[in-house]
């Protein structure tokens, strides 16, 4: 065993492995017994594919080259691609229109609207009718674009809206019988997960909808995924008890099934979400996050009745239930995210698509201690902790590791304890790493989410602070080598840490805020008024979004920094990390800045990817003066 610092020990684990031989799974769905899934494919710049498996098991691409199967609604995407009996309809990211693919043959399906200004996404079979119902968004010669729930003919591609007058839509739903349709909408300056509406309407004969009927859902109260049982009950997720649980509708109100203290709905970042689905007209199958654990669980639809399905999954991101057959998209401790088929009863899991080829020796891996710890105004915070490890070092008698704080973006994303090749980077490395659910964080309840309510940028950074301060008081990590990095919402979290308290000693920002006037401002329809809520209504509140802002205290922040952005960045322009970094240098502050050509909000080529990691990893080791070891074991 080489004896040898912390942060300097050499590992198998590279970054070029992680970024060529791992894929973006997407949300995985059902067309009869046939399995489909997006996945992103970094080596292929990115290019999103739907992949189907066969009931004999056999794969097969569905969209070839040059096709991209992603969609810039919201600018978040998902919800890109629709099979049905064998078919595919999907949007190309290149132009945005909508294309049917079938035995090999790729045709349009909608017309070519200049610079990708009419968008489709969530999209449904309307089969009675002979048409798509999805939801749209028109950017054609308007200051903001208009969302909507349209119909588009399957014969001729010809738009007809159906519902309008709401900033947003979602989810829409057909009953079995196609006579009624249900979905959510919500308005500025809410986000779905703060609140949000159900409606249902009878659809006419010439596919008009009739009266909207209101089915849950206030300013106040968040819901999610409508969606029909097969003997046509109407089913929905609500936070109305401070929990999102489970409901049903009678037609005369609402009826809670298996109602608990967990979580049963997630953020809706992007469309194509769903975490319940029906085993048959008595079953429901359904996913919930419990202290940021989750679940799989069959519940009785008529008496609730709950019981856990045992898999090893401890994280799950996608679901899909169809005439008993189970799909997930998830994570084990040991197993990284990977497209799975879940025997209902067993919880027995087969995976058939793995987000990395990469084979990662057992004993490199770090297992997650779960942790909280006391943070700002007597309230808990909760974090994943890995510890270094690699058998083939060992540091100095006496020594402590660097910390890497991690803080996610959204900010209503949350940590997960399922394996994660990319957390033993850093620890088979010799650095220890807290991955921190904030206050904000989703997996917790509604008033855990609400804690950011006007406090982003302190409620997140005073978690971030108090994280690292509990594993130094423990005895865990050194208190003189603490780093914190994040992307997006994370990135302006690292930033504010920065500038704002005396922690940490270098960080790491991916496309980060760094001015929140100027992303209130500045930013696609989908986040324009998201910090009414986070920070306050803006221009009123526009002394706070100054105070708030890294961007305004340049001379607070005194440690390194580096940053990573998209040129195509249209959440986060780069514009944002360009002038942090030209104020840092302006003052003689050590900083690196890399701008990656045709990258947006998230990177998926893999050479940006493997280029982002290794200078991470240079910059800490400079700034620690850690100098990486010479000998490989």
């Amino acid at each position: 065993m080489i004896v040898e610092r912390y942060g300097a020990w050499r590992s198998p684990i590279s970054a070029e492995a992680l970024a060529t031989g791992s894929l973006r799974l997407g949300h995985a769905c059902l067309d009869g017994r046939d399995l489909y899934w997006s996945e992103g494919r970094p080596t292929e710049s990115g290019r999103q594919v739907v992949v189907r498996r066969r009931p004999d098991g056999a794969i097969e691409d569905l969209v070839p080259p040059p096709f991209n199967a992603r969609t810039r609604v919201h600018e978040y995407g998902g919800g890109a691609a629709l099979l049905d009996g064998g078919t595919l309809i999907f949007s190309h990211f290149a132009d945005q229109r909508l294309y049917r693919a079938r035995e090999g043959t790729i045709v349009p399906l909608t017309g070519e609207v200049p610079e990708s200004a009419l968008r489709f996404a969530d999209a449904i079979i309307d089969r009675a009718r002979g048409r798509l119902i999805a939801i749209v968004e028109d950017h054609r010669d308007r200051a903001e674009a208009e969302n909507a729930l349209g119909a588009i003919d399957l014969t001729t591609g010809a738009l007809t809206l159906l519902a309008r007058g709401c900033d947003f839509y979602s989810t829409p739903a057909l009953s079995p019988d196609g006579r009624r349709l249900v979905w959510q909408s919500w308005n500025h300056p809410n986000m779905p997960w703060d609140g949000s509406d159900i409606w249902v309407a009878d659809v006419g004969a010439d596919g008009t909808l009739g009266p909207h009927v209101h089915v849950a859902g206030s300013t106040e109260e968040a819901t999610f995924q409508p969606a029909w049982s097969p003997d046509g009950v109407l089913h929905f997720v609500s936070d109305r008890t401070g929990w999102w649980n489970l409901y049903r509708w009678t037609g005369a109100g609402a009826e809670p099934v298996a109602p608990m203290a967990a979580e049963f709905g997630q953020p809706q970042w992007n469309f194509g979400v769903r975490t319940y689905g029906f085993l048959d007209e008595r079953t429901i199958v359904a996913h919930y996050d419990r202290d940021g654990v989750a679940h799989l669980a069959r519940i009785a639809a008529d008496t609730g009745t709950i019981a856990e399905i045992p898999t090893d999954l401890v994280s799950i991101w996608s679901l899909a239930v169809r005439e008993g057959i189970v799909a997930a998209v998830g994570s084990s401790p040991r197993e990284g995210s990977a497209v799975v088929l879940v025997d209902p009863i067993s919880g027995a899991t087969t995976r058939i698509r793995r987000a990395t080829t990469l084979e990662i020796d057992p004993d490199l891996v770090s297992p997650a201690e779960s942790v909280m710890f006391p943070t700002a105004g007597g309230a808990t915070a909760y974090g994943l902790y890995y510890a270094p490890r690699n058998p083939d070092y060992r540091a100095p008698e006496g020594e402590r590791p660097p910390l890497i704080v991690m803080s996610h973006g959204g900010p209503t994303s949350a940590a997960s304890g399922g394996f994660s090749a990319g957390k033993h980077y850093w620890t088979s490395r010799g650095f220890a790493v807290l991955d921190v659910n904030y206050g904000g964080s989703t997996g917790y309840g509604r008033a855990f989410r609400q804690r950011l309510n006007g406090q982003w940028g302190v409620v997140d950074v005073d978690d971030c602070v108090n994280g690292a301060r509990f594993l130094v008081e423990r005895g865990d990590v050194d208190g003189g080598r603490l780093a914190i990095t994040g992307g997006s919402a994370g990135g302006f979290t690292t930033l504010a840490a920065l500038a704002f308290r005396k922690v940490f000693h270098v960080g790491a920002s991916y496309y980060g805020v760094s001015d929140l006037a100027a992303l209130a401002t500045d930013t696609h329809k989908y986040e324009s008024r998201y910090l009414d809520s986070l920070v306050g209504p803006y221009p009123a509140a526009a002394a706070l979004y100054r105070e708030r802002s890294p961007i305004f205290a340049p001379e607070r922040l005194n440690c390194p920094v580096i940053f990573f952005q998209g040129s195509e960045d249209r959440v986060v322009p780069p514009d944002q990390a360009e002038r942090m970094v030209a104020a840092l240098s302006a003052r003689g502050i050590t900083v690196e800045y890399h701008l990656y050509e045709g990258e947006q909000h998230g990177f998926r080529q893999a050479e940006n990817i493997r280029h982002a990691l290794e200078r991470e990893l240079g910059f800490y080791q400079r700034i620690f003066g850690i100098a990486p070891a010479a000998t490989a074991p």
